[in-house]
């Protein structure tokens, strides 16, 4: 048994019970599909899937000003892990979700009909250690817990990078997969040394004054892209227009994120709301203005290469077992076909 199956294995032996627990909710959104007319888009509350509220909300806002005839929203779906989204996914009971890259290359090669058809960020990970610790290097991690989402998270790959620097391996520290609204008390409790994982739960951590940043993504990877719109290939055969507009959506919320620190500050109120990430305000504004680039949105373009370059990462990492091509796991026409919205909020 390899490093990585050793260190999940407890993980997947509660993956049933997790996933029985999801499944209500997601019924629900399904359901709220049916009565709403809405395409259900699932996501984690965590800001490199920040362009999914805006696309949601700017879509809601078209409907209510258009009213066309037969008007089709996004709804969003919040999960708190990758494995139970993964779950839904697989199950059908979700078309549409921002799943790590290297996912969905594994379930493409287990013959899960999904295709990833937008980004939905760059950069927006940390690696965050204890202020009191007084850890400097990856050296002072040696043997030490490190929390991540998901095997399949490029929050793996960014921490197999940075240890590498420091001449080290994976398996000098002790791997921990854990939900990402669970590491900032988790590592308070001191259960963990440090964590690795997207915004904002770095944030929360470092304003609460209990934590500070080893690495950031914005200075080792600044290209770095993890979390991308993927759909069922189901959803591409019987609606290839809904999924057309929704990559349109997300493209233009990207770009108008990015225009103007005001629409950040839109992007925050309407995320931090109940009905999407249900969080404080304050912590995603520190997340979007420390600094202004700790998470972009602008580039969101499918470039074949940084794919590839993911691929070869994860197998070398042990987290896919053999090669996927790109147009197995990618459709680029979506992107390809673009057209720009106007997002008025």
């Amino acid at each position: 048994m390899d490093i990585l199956e050793s260190s999940f294995r407890t993980r997947r032996q509660l993956l049933k019970l997790a996933s029985a627990m999801a499944l209500p909710s997601a019924l629900a959104a399904c359901s709220s599909e049916k009565k709403n007319a809405s395409l259900v888009v699932a996501g984690l509350p965590v800001t490199c899937n920040l362009t999914l509220p805006v696309a949601c909300a700017a879509k809601a806002a078209e409907i209510a000003t258009i009213k066309p005839a037969n008007p089709l929203g996004f709804e969003y779906s919040k999960y708190s892990g990758f494995p139970e989204l993964k779950e839904s996914l697989m199950a059908g009971r979700i078309q549409a979700a921002y799943v790590l890259a290297p996912m969905v290359m594994d379930l493409v090669s287990s013959n899960i009909p999904v295709k990833v058809v937008s980004l939905g960020h760059r950069s927006g990970a940390v690696i965050m250690v204890r202020t009191d610790a007084g850890y400097k290097t990856f050296r002072d991690l040696q043997g030490k817990r490190v929390a991540i989402p998901s095997r399949f998270a490029v929050d793996l790959l960014f921490l197999r990078k940075m240890l590498a620097q420091d001449g080290m391996a994976i398996k000098d520290v002790e791997l921990v997969e854990m939900p990402p609204p669970d590491m900032p008390a988790a590592l308070y409790a001191k259960a963990i040394d440090a964590y690795c994982t997207g915004e904002p739960f770095g944030a929360a951590a470092q304003m609460a004054g209990y934590a500070t940043p080893l690495r950031m993504t914005r200075n080792e990877w600044p290209n770095y892209i993890c979390c991308v719109l993927t759909v069922r290939e189901d959803l591409i055969a019987s609606n290839r227009q809904a999924v057309q507009d929704l990559v349109n959506y997300v493209q233009a919320a990207g770009h108008w994120m990015d225009a103007d620190p005001a629409h950040r500050d839109k992007a925050i109120a309407i995320a931090a709301t109940k009905k999407y990430f249900n969080q404080d305000p304050k912590i995603l504004k520190f997340v979007m203005t420390n600094p202004s680039d700790r998470v972009t949105y602008g580039d969101l373009r499918i470039i074949p290469q940084e794919f590839d370059e993911l691929m070869q990462m994860s197998l070398d990492a042990g987290t896919l077992k053999k090669p996927v091509q790109f147009n197995q796991y990618v459709d680029e026409s979506f992107f390809k076909a673009v057209r720009p919205v106007a997002i008025t909020l």
